[in-house]
């Protein structure tokens, strides 16, 4: 998880609130796809993500975080029409707090921020829509994370966006981690395939020395089950072939050395490609683009 997440560099962090009172519902269309991460402190309300799971109630001192950057509604029940967010919510403005028929009997305090666009769709399609967080043990962490942010946001001072960025990666790696320790959590991507013990020990391996000639064979040891077993399992769980998955990952780490400049006769060996013309052809099919032309645009 944490070499997946390290893809991820959080920027443009917005922190605000949000009160309403009576019947209300708003849909809020992000264009810039940011996650969310949110604790309600007072009342309750319905979540919905367009194309997720079904709605969820969220009561006071729960948390939910929506890492994928999809549009959702909020609202007191499920059937009062939603009014645009664009309508009722002016420019973000850090520490602001939008009221909502007179607010009263609903609040929740929040962060959102952007991540960087070209790796993040694919790092992020492997999270769950929505990550809700009851614990009240749990809750505490994640409030208090949002309360730093929301202070960092609303009194500047020296390092403040740094302290802002850092905190938007540990609201979201501490919401993964306890939806990850759910014995209800389910579902397909790499994401889910870390609560699986023996395929976490083979994705360990492939993240370890993504520049290996891995064989199904091999990795189906590591995780102690046999090559087809084991190969089975990793695509049910996963949603590809092992094989698979280590050349996403290659083209990832390549896609992130090429950013910083990094030459591609030397990052070509490294994620074990014998050949620059092998690696680009492997980036070409992965990434949509050349090796070259994937830096220019960067």
């Amino acid at each position: 998880m944490s070499e997946v997440l390290s893809l991820l560099k959080p920027r443009s962090s917005v922190s605000s609130g949000f009160e309403a009172g009576g019947d209300w519902a708003v849909r809020f269309a992000d264009p810039e796809a940011r996650i969310k991460c949110y604790a309600v402190t007072h009342g309750s309300c319905w979540l919905s993500v367009e194309g997720g799971e079904a709605p969820v109630r969220i009561a006071a001192g729960e948390c939910f975080v929506l890492p994928r950057g999809r549009p959702f509604r909020l609202g007191s029940d499920l059937v009062t029409p939603p009014v645009d967010a664009r309508t009722i919510f002016p420019p973000p403005v850090a520490g602001g707090v939008v009221c909502l028929n007179g607010g009263g009997s609903f609040a929740l305090v929040g962060s959102r921020f952007a991540v960087e666009g070209r790796l993040a769709s694919v790092l992020l399609d492997g999270l769950p829509a929505i990550v809700q967080v009851r614990g009240a043990a749990d809750q505490e962490a994640l409030v208090w994370l949002v309360e730093q942010m929301r202070r960092e946001v609303r009194e500047p001072r020296p390092g403040g966006a740094l302290v802002a960025r850092h905190l938007a990666h540990m609201m979201l790696v501490q919401a993964l981690r306890l939806h990850l320790a759910d014995a209800a959590t389910s579902g397909t991507g790499w994401y889910f395939a870390l609560a699986h013990p023996r395929l976490a020990a083979a994705m360990a391996a492939l993240h370890t020395d993504p520049g290996r000639r891995w064989t199904l064979s091999e990795l189906g040891r590591i995780a102690g089950m046999s090559r087809s077993a084991f190969a089975l399992t990793f695509r049910e769980r996963v949603g590809e072939t092992p094989i698979g998955y280590l050349q996403r990952w290659r083209m990832l780490l390549a896609g992130e050395r090429l950013k910083q400049g990094e030459p591609i006769a030397a990052i070509a060996p490294g994620l074990g490609y014998e050949s620059e013309s092998a690696f680009s052809t492997a980036f070409k099919r992965t990434m949509g683009c050349t090796p070259r032309a994937f830096r220019t645009q960067a």
